[in-house]
């Protein structure tokens, strides 16, 4: 009786292997759509930022008492809840967090158009109405970053505030330290232009956030235009009448 053969050959196949996928939010900012999406989300927690930073730096125009008292309610906030100044550093946090943010984000964004040139991060009416501030994004965010430090080293650390001067940085007397700081005239021009760098940017930031969130349509490109030029004139005329101010002995000593 013939021995039966067996002519199967041996089993082969390839083990599937799957790939961990990477959590929502990290998936949808690995893509273009996610970076401009953040770059819009952090742009109008900035702006906001901003504005209320401007608008609390008014108060130099009542007085030192009404100055410091408004520097001393930011330090208070939500005490007793919190200890004093922690909802302020959690704000402060949270912002340098945005900033981070912002900053990778534009980054990823531009090699991105670097690494396919057809395709380019505003359109073409985008690009028309932006124009010089589109162009100078880069480097208005280079000024305004290194700026932001002098600022921190000039108020907030005090390592810069009495360079140059006779006094002495003395924590909590805020209105006695803008006003010693803002006297000295590079000071005073370095606040100026670093101001006007900010405009620029606020100018097209606003613009382009809506393209960023999809709000893009040519009827409300008028009212964009407005509310861009609006903001970045506001901060502007509102920041820079502080050096000027100073310099023209209508706040201080």
């Amino acid at each position: 009786m013939a021995q039966a053969v067996n002519t199967r050959g041996p089993v082969t196949g390839t083990a599937t292997t799957h790939k961990k996928r990477k959590p929502f939010l990290l998936d949808l900012y690995s893509t273009s759509v996610g970076k401009k999406y953040v770059m819009a989300v952090t742009g109008i927690m900035m702006i906001g930022f901003v504005i209320a930073h401007m608008v609390g730096n008014l108060k130099m125009f009542l007085g030192p008492a009404e100055f410091n008292h408004y520097a001393e309610f930011l330090r208070e906030l939500l005490v007793p809840i919190l200890p004093r100044t922690v909802a302020l550093w959690l704000l402060r946090g949270g912002l340098i967090v945005a900033v981070l943010l912002h900053i990778h984000a534009a980054y990823g964004l531009t090699r991105v158009n670097h690494n396919a040139r057809s395709v380019k991060y505003q359109s073409a009416r985008d690009y028309q109405v932006a124009n010089f501030a589109s162009r100078t994004m880069r480097w208005t965010g280079i000024i305004i970053t290194l700026f932001v430090l002098w600022h921190l080293a000039d108020f907030t650390w005090g390592t810069l505030n009495a360079v140059g001067t006779n006094g002495k940085f003395i924590r909590g007397d805020v209105y006695n330290n803008v006003d010693r700081s803002l006297s000295r005239v590079p000071v005073a021009l370095l606040y100026i232009v670093a101001n006007i760098a900010l405009g620029i940017h606020l100018f097209h930031g606003t613009w382009s956030l809506f393209q960023s969130l999809g709000w893009n349509n040519p009827r409300f490109n008028k009212w964009r235009r407005q509310l861009a030029t609006g903001i970045a004139t506001v901060v502007v005329v509102g920041n820079c009448a502080f050096p000027v101010a100073v310099l023209a002995g209508i706040v201080g000593h």
